[in-house]
């Protein structure tokens, strides 16, 4: 059984997380590292890592990129900026990393998407082709069989 003290502590991290949550959804395009985010929350990296993970599943990096990938499909839909002005608008400092982490969330390069998206979602309203069009990690989307009647 967790006493008091115990409970009180963890509910105190909990409001700490989801400030660093929504300061990463705020400011997804400013360099924000592990370190950055665990001082604004009075926390050390090791243990905001330990418990932002416990407490969503992921660790701070990953929801960034994730965060970031998310604006990229909605700049690269649009189809008036290139992947490079793109990377950069989202806060990627490298082309590289952001291809990489793009084509793993996403299925596809980037500029394959760019290419695709443009022409799929223009008839779409935006709201929609967002919903629609969300990165979904391949943990989160268990493959299943149709089923047919």
């Amino acid at each position: 059984m967790t006493s008091r003290p115990d409970e009180a502590r963890r509910l105190h991290d909990l409001v700490r997380l989801r400030r660093v949550r929504d300061r990463i959804d705020r400011e997804y395009a400013q360099p924000l590292d592990v370190e950055a985010l665990a001082r604004g929350a009075h926390m050390s990296a090791g243990h905001l890592s330990r418990e932002f993970r416990r407490a969503y599943g992921e660790s701070p990096y990953s929801y960034l990129m994730t965060r970031r990938i998310e604006r990229a499909m909605a700049l690269l839909r649009r189809g008036d900026l290139s992947v490079t002005e793109v990377c950069f608008a989202v806060g990627c400092s490298s082309l590289g990393t952001f291809s990489t982490r793009f084509t793993e969330l996403v299925g596809m390069p980037p500029s394959t998407y760019r290419a695709g998206a443009a022409r799929a979602s223009a008839e779409m309203p935006s709201c929609l082709a967002k919903q629609v069009t969300r990165p979904v990690r391949n943990r989160e989307a268990p493959v299943t069989e149709p089923h047919l009647t």
